[in-house]
């Protein structure tokens, strides 16, 4: 019967053998050496390779766990055998590392084409030269790492996606390692401190920004079609912004023409709103179907404006998700109630929007005034759900009365009030 099983393993088609061992993990890779002479060392031959912790067997000694990874990373590389697209690894084990060093410089001569490094927490990772000779690369992802271009860098010419997270780099050459690379697609930079970016990059598709972004200027970006922002707030940044006098809505979205899908989180309105003036512009977002904008305060009118600027310029919007971060003890203390009866342009109309989805609501006057807005000029809108602040404790019922008295441009709109999720 053993015999039997082992004739059928050897005799398994080449192809069929590759699949198998790319369906594997490395360390589970490794041991079918043992199966048969057939298959003894096959797994060199792998292209795409996905290290992780998971490669040492459990231990609770860090430091064995760490020397026993870098054995097996060192010892599959000193064997691996012909190209390798995809270099991937992911440990909390290791942390700088003079291995690493090596094992990037043996992937350059490699013409790797995509590199993911995630390592632990700690003392971060300082990437050397060898990492920029890398020429071939059409994805790039690191995390945790300190990055110094060398002056003779000029970008990767292939790279398509490129995703830094945590990475200490400095201001000037992030936007040159950008505006190098113009083949670029995707775009992800977290967790960056007090930086003022110019995006430079034009065939950038997928933009996500997050951390204490001081500025954002987005040049020479017209393919874009959907952006996520997360803006975070320091003392610092709160006095930039305060002694800012530019118009951050037309630096920002003033050259996105394709733009189909935006999602602003925390203090992205708040920033959109500096310098921004109410009204139609130049630029009309054709494409943008759908928006998503979090923490939006209703009692600030700027934002409001942000909020209007951006819906009345995309005629075939579909989608409209808000939330907002008012407080309905201030209702009597807002200003420009008369906004939406004489400045506001009832005539607008928003011929494609099927679905608005409001939470966080605290029934505050402009939002009431928005949402009126809203229902009376949607004449296909589908549904419309609203869901109360968590520190709206009174004055729901009231509400809700108000919100089925407004006029509805579509018969067939439904207001869903749903009540907070405990």
């Amino acid at each position: 019967m053993h015999m039997e099983f082992e004739d059928y393993i050897t005799d398994l088609p080449q192809s069929i053998i590759e699949i198998i061992l790319t369906k594997l993990p490395l360390r589970e890779a490794v041991r079918t050496s043992i199966l048969s002479s057939k298959w003894r060392y096959k797994w060199a031959t792998l292209t795409n390779l996905e290290f992780d912790d998971k490669c040492v067997s459990g231990t609770h000694d860090r430091s064995l766990a760490e020397t026993n990874l870098v054995k097996f990373i060192t010892r599959f590389l000193f064997l691996h055998d012909g190209p390798i697209n995809r270099f991937s690894l992911s440990t909390a084990y290791l942390q700088s590392s003079p291995d690493v060093d090596q094992w990037l410089l043996f992937l350059s001569r490699k013409d790797v084409k995509e590199l993911l490094l995630e390592l632990g927490e700690g003392e971060w990772f300082r990437a050397p030269s060898c990492l920029f000779s890398c020429k071939k690369l059409i994805r790039l992802e690191l995390v945790r790492c300190e990055l110094d271009p060398p002056l003779s860098f000029k970008g990767f010419p292939y790279l398509k996606h490129l995703n830094l997270q945590q990475v200490l780099i400095a201001p000037e050459a992030v936007e040159n390692f950008i505006s190098g690379c113009t083949l670029l697609e995707s775009l992800t930079l977290s967790y960056f401190d007090s930086l003022e970016l110019t995006i430079r990059a034009p065939n950038l598709k997928f933009l996500i920004l997050e951390g204490e972004f001081k500025d954002i200027c987005l040049e020479n970006t017209p393919k874009l079609v959907a952006i996520s922002v997360a803006m975070y707030m320091t003392d610092d940044i709160a006095e930039h912004f305060g002694q800012s006098s530019s118009c951050n809505f037309d630096k920002f979205l003033g050259g996105v023409p394709s733009l189909q899908r935006l999602i602003g989180h925390i203090y992205f309105t708040k920033y959109m709103s500096i310098g921004n003036t109410f009204g139609k512009t130049e630029m009309t977002y054709k494409q943008l179907k759908v928006i998503e904008l979090y923490q939006v305060s209703f009692e600030d009118m700027k934002e409001i404006m942000v909020v209007l600027r951006l819906i009345l310029n995309a005629p075939n919007l579909q989608e409209l998700q808000i939330s907002g971060s008012s407080n309905s003890t201030s209702a009597t203390e807002a200003r420009d109630l008369d906004f939406w009866e004489n400045e506001c342009p009832f005539e607008c109309r928003f011929e494609r929007l099927k679905m608005v989805k409001m939470t966080d609501m605290s029934g505050v006057p402009h939002e009431m005034g928005f949402i009126e807005l809203l229902l009376g000029s949607s004449p296909v809108l589908e549904t419309m759900s609203i869901t109360p602040s968590v520190y709206m404790t009174e004055g729901r019922t009231r509400f809700l009365i108000e919100l089925l008295r407004f006029r509805r441009a579509s018969s067939g709109a439904e207001i869903i009030f749903l009540q907070d999720q405990v």
